[in-house]
């Protein structure tokens, strides 16, 4: 098979008929689906404080859900190029998920938690290759930057939204500080537009037909990936090992700001992942449309500095809210090029009837990266100090510039 990227030659014309049914519709799946788990997500911290769980508790809850995510998505990736009907399976893994991030608060256990995040954040792998694979599906080769950098301007608007939401809902039902029944009734009604999410792409979507590739394992599928696609995928992933996830940026805003704004700091630490994703949803499309103007490669690695940029502003600046102000920032433009560019690379190097595969695969060396780094920083956080669990991530994410950069080298743009 040929190593080189491969463009569907059906899709080599037509790059301005990009904004279709299927893209509206899969975006308004993705909105939903984050406005519902984000607002889960937001206060997820602020729980966790509250019922006396340690930093550890959060990078364990985070990094075995993105684990075993990791493992759904690779199946998800091999079901997808399997199968006739990607919709139900994509389906299923938005009503999981949904379902339940209204479970989080149901006990106040964190071993609970772990346990419905675990499993809602499995629904959430299923469904991911699935999702991407019906966007490519729908798009010429050429607007791939675009289409994908709109879906997760969409998905973004959501998580916009749904911190919002949350912090809403605390301020109009509480008086003082927020209680566990507060907690739990933002979890509850954080699933309905979770499940909706699952509504939506069964009926706003149109499958598109595609390959399928009969009586091949999972193993022979990620063994006919292209080389070119396997070697970006060792850059991604090692940048992965020092990606934590970013709710863990809510937690060292409120012990950091704790000391001085008390129960306030809590409202400062989601209003700041806010604003994160204020600039992550408003740089998704722009993103998109420079990079299928100008090659996606440059702004994937522009968006890797940056990432290791705002580890380098929490391990020398001195905590205070203008510095999580920019650290806040930087992530925000970070996922705005990221999200968006490693799932449109990944479409320009996979051929067509691997195309589900090798999201899956993509989103799995993510997700195991998340759970390498969401346990070591946590963990380091726990028994040495935060600063020690960011020098960590600084090194890894240097390390995925690098390699991915050498990667990348010579690909032509689609």
């Amino acid at each position: 098979m040929n190593s080189g990227p491969r463009v569907d030659a059906q899709n080599r014309t037509g790059s301005d008929r990009w904004l279709n049914r299927n893209v509206v519709g899969l975006a308004i799946n993705r909105f939903l689906s984050d406005f519902g788990h984000e607002a889960g997500t937001a206060i997820l911290p602020l729980f966790l404080t509250a019922i006396g769980a340690p930093a550890m508790a959060l990078g364990l809850i985070e990094g075995v859900a993105d684990g075993l995510s990791s493992f759904a998505k690779l199946f998800g990736g091999w079901v997808g190029d399997h199968v006739q009907r990607r919709k139900p399976w994509a389906a299923a893994g938005y009503f999981l998920t949904g379902v339940t991030t209204g479970l989080y608060g149901v006990f106040a256990w964190w071993p609970w938690t772990l346990l419905v995040r675990s499993v809602g954040w499995a629904g959430r792998g299923l469904r991911s290759p699935l999702h991407d694979a019906l966007l490519t599906d729908s798009v010429p080769a050429g607007a791939r930057g675009r289409a994908f950098g709109f879906d997760e301007a969409a998905d973004t608007a959501g998580a916009v939204a749904g911190p919002i939401a949350a912090l809403a809902i605390i301020g109009l039902v509480g008086s003082g500080a927020a209680t566990l029944a507060h907690f739990n009734l933002v979890f509850l009604l954080s699933a309905i537009p979770g499940i909706l999410a699952g509504m939506s792409i069964v009926v706003l979507v149109k499958e598109q037909a595609h390959p399928v590739l009969k009586d091949t394992s999972l193993l022979s599928s990620l063994a006919m990936l292209p080389h070119s696609f396997r070697r970006y995928l060792a850059g991604v992933f090692v940048y992965g090992c020092g990606d934590f996830s970013n709710t863990m940026l809510i937690l060292y805003a409120v012990q950091t700001l704790g000391h001085r704004y008390g129960e306030s700091a809590g409202t400062i630490a989601i209003e700041l992942y806010a604003l994160h994703n204020v600039l992550y949803a408003l740089g998704s499309y722009p993103a998109g449309v420079l990079a299928d103007r100008f090659g996606k490669a440059p702004f994937l690695l522009l968006a890797y500095a940056l990432g290791s940029l705002m580890n380098g502003v929490l391990i020398f600046a001195a905590p205070s809210v203008s510095t999580l102000l920019v650290v806040f920032i930087l992530a925000g433009a970070t996922y705005a090029l990221q999200q968006a560019l490693e799932r449109a690379i990944a479409a320009d190097l996979t051929p067509a009837e691997l195309h589900s595969t090798g999201f899956g695969a993509l989103a799995s060396a993510n997700g195991i990266g998340d759970f390498v780094s969401s346990a070591i920083v946590g963990t380091l956080w726990t028994t040495v100090s935060p600063v020690a669990g960011f020098s960590y991530a600084l090194a890894m994410s240097l390390a995925g510039v690098l390699i991915t950069g050498a990667a990348l080298r010579g690909i032509r743009p689609s």
